[in-house]
């Protein structure tokens, strides 16, 4: 009779800490921040050179909230911002707190259709949109979307400098600049009576730390995306406990090369950031490996953030040894799950002897695990950590829903105070996403361990089902990883009429390897991986398909690989 599992070994963790939750609002934390830190560097734009000090921050994000609150945003409502990386989007956010409103963020990447889409399905009021860049044209899209919806107020960021800006700035409409209605805030605050200044802190005091303030959609590969409702509470707390983990103070230095309509650089970044009085670098405005590694030098940072293929472009530049790097210390690897091999280079190429693994989803705020900076260097190159303070985490069978026992494979599910509020205006597809115990379905396999270390082993709808054999590419991956040929490497099913399914792996190839084929990947292999466990097929590609936040989009290659292989 098979011994059933005590309370002591089932894979539920939950986060003991010493350290309070924090009942404040995001104007609060800044607030905080400001009387504490007053002079120091708060923001810093390497592209245009920009600074802020707490101070400076502080006082523009309040001339930016009266200025919204005159042009007649009220509490609760949404305000969409569509944008890359510049010091504009940190402001508006704060702004849009400090007034009680809800913060739409709207990835760089969707084009009119998908806008449309997230503007009406939470009816924002305001939308404030970079003008253009290389790929599109942001603020006519805007206002085309915005002309089929009644009630949209279309705000372009005409302050940014450079190609962001371009020449389409001298076309803006005078109320649609955004410099023009930074302006006005500022005058109203600096003209007699205060009277705005009075009436921004009574707005300000009704803010609660339980309200929504923030929409992030989900990437939507499969139907239209979701809204992901978070509170103050949610992300404050998620981002304060990240930057206590990760030792942060006011000396630290932190770069962000990672997009800001994502929870990596809203949450992870800039609000782990400024709750701890630390500084923020933006090193562009997307994702460009040698200006990351400029911006550490040049502002001696301590910290750097990237999803792993962004650390594998940096790794790969070949003048890499050319940077200086040594004021690192620490940094978040987060956002897909991480080659062992590239943390180990991260860790040891880098000079981030205490860098961090996060893990979670939009939906958790977004982290619910985590490395410490005292775990072995196995802890940290091979699991997600353990459990956040204050959050629980269990691995349940994905059939049954029950607790499994510790080392056995199962659906990770999370929950505490970082649980979203629920998908806006969609309670069926809530009520799919939490159970009744307000357990968040994660949709990822994984597996603790007895001191309580989780080890995502991939996607459930990933897996991969061969002959009756189940697969998990995440595991081939990390093998392959250890191949000198192998930059970067995606492992998914194809349709198979004898197996039901086989493997195809797309590969980058190192520099020096022009091209891998199956054959190299099998005498590679040979002795080491279950022969079912071999990619049959193999296709070497310059890059993957990626969403701006630096996920692969496995769906995509699963859709070509049926098409190359003559399944489709």
């Amino acid at each position: 009779m098979t011994a059933q599992p005590t309370i002591r070994n089932l894979s539920y963790s939950s986060g003991i800490s010493d350290v309070p939750l924090l009942g404040l609002t995001l104007g609060d934390s800044l607030a905080a921040a400001t009387s504490v830190h007053p002079a120091r560097d708060a923001l810093v734009d390497v592209p245009s050179g920009r600074r802020w000090t707490y101070a400076q921050l502080d006082e523009d994000t309040r001339a930016l909230a009266v200025a919204l609150l005159d042009r007649g945003v009220q509490p609760g409502d949404r305000v969409g911002i569509w944008a890359q990386n510049v010091p504009e989007w940190t402001l508006v956010m704060y702004a849009v707190a400090r007034i009680g409103g809800i913060l739409v963020n709207i990835n760089p990447a969707y084009r009119v259709h998908e806008l449309e889409y997230v503007l009406q399905q939470n009816g924002t009021k305001v939308l404030i949109t970079q003008v253009v860049d290389a790929h599109a044209d942001f603020l006519g899209m805007s206002n085309e979307a915005a002309g089929k919806i009644a009630g949209v107020d279309v705000i372009a960021l005409d302050t940014v400098p450079g190609p962001l800006g371009s020449d389409a700035g001298a076309h803006i409409r005078p109320e649609q600049s955004f410099e023009r209605l930074w302006n006005s805030g500022r005058a109203l605050l600096a003209g007699t009576g205060a009277q705005w200044a009075t009436r921004l802190r009574q707005v300000e005091d009704e803010v609660s730390a339980d309200d929504p303030v923030n929409l992030q959609y989900t990437s939507g590969t499969t139907g239209f995306p979701k809204g992901v409702t978070l509170s103050h509470h949610n992300i404050l707390n998620n981002g304060f406990s990240i930057g206590g983990l990760l030792g942060y103070s006011e000396t630290d230095v932190v770069v962000l090369p990672v997009p800001f309509f994502h929870c990596f650089g809203m949450v992870i970044g800039t609000l782990a950031i400024v709750s701890h009085g630390a500084c923020a670098v933006i090193p562009a405005a997307s994702f460009d490996p040698s200006a990351t590694l400029r911006a550490v030098q040049q502002e001696r940072a301590t910290s750097l953030y990237g999803v792993p293929t962004m650390f594998i472009a940096e790794l790969a530049l070949k003048d890499f040894d050319d940077y200086d790097l040594s004021s690192l210390r620490t940094g978040v690897m987060a956002g897909s799950t991480c080659p062992v091999e590239v943390m180990r280079q991260v860790i040891d190429r880098m000079h981030m002897s205490e860098v961090a693994i996060c893990y979670g989803m939009t939906e958790t705020s977004p982290v619910s695990t985590m490395t410490r900076v005292d775990d072995s260097l196995e802890r940290r190159t091979e699991t997600v950590g353990r459990v956040m303070p204050h959050v629980e985490v269990k691995v349940v069978d994905p059939v049954t829903g029950r607790t499994v026992p510790r080392g056995v494979k199962g659906e990770i599910l999370t929950r505490g105070y970082s649980v979203m509020l629920g998908y806006w205006g969609e309670p069926e597809k809530t009520a799919e996403a939490i159970d009744a115990g307000r357990w968040m379905r994660t949709g990822d396999l994984g597996i603790m361990d007895e001191d309580g270390y989780v080890d995502v082993t991939g996607r459930i709808k990933d897996m991969v089902i061969r002959g009756g054999e189940n697969i998990y590419p995440r595991e081939i991956e990390e093998f392959f990883y250890r191949h000198p040929g192998i930059q970067d490497i995606q492992v998914v099913g194809v349709p198979d009429e004898k197996y039901g399914e086989e493997l195809m792996a797309w590969v980058v190839t190192a520099e020096g390897y022009d091209s891998l084929t199956a054959d190299d990947l099998r005498e590679f292999a040979q002795g080491h991986l279950a022969h079912y466990k071999i990619p049959r097929y193999v296709e070497v590609r310059d890059g993957f398909p990626m969403t701006v936040s630096g996920k692969v989009r496995k769906v995509e290659l699963r859709e070509e690989a049926a098409r190359l292989v003559g399944t489709a």
